[in-house]
């Protein structure tokens, strides 16, 4: 699903750091070792059909290597 962040993140919250999260191995393997932490959020996203919704979004991040696999959960209005 494509999707275009609007707005700023807000209610972040901490899932996961290193060793728990169970795709450590490729996320290292990818894009480098680094203090790995899978979180989560809510934002305004414009949707592919122009759209615009509140969404619960989750994602994968360390220092230095930034925001990856960044995927819309659920949308929430």
């Amino acid at each position: 699903m494509y999707f275009e962040i609007i707005s700023e993140i807000q209610n972040l919250e901490t899932l996961a750091v290193g060793g728990k999260i169970r795709d450590i191995m490729r996320l290292r393997k990818q894009y480098g070792p680094g203090r790995w932490r899978k979180l989560k959020g809510t934002a305004e996203v414009r949707l592919q059909s122009g759209r615009q919704r509140t969404a619960e979004l989750h994602w994968y991040e360390a220092h230095g290597i930034g925001r990856k696999k960044m995927k819309i959960k659920r949308l929430l209005d």
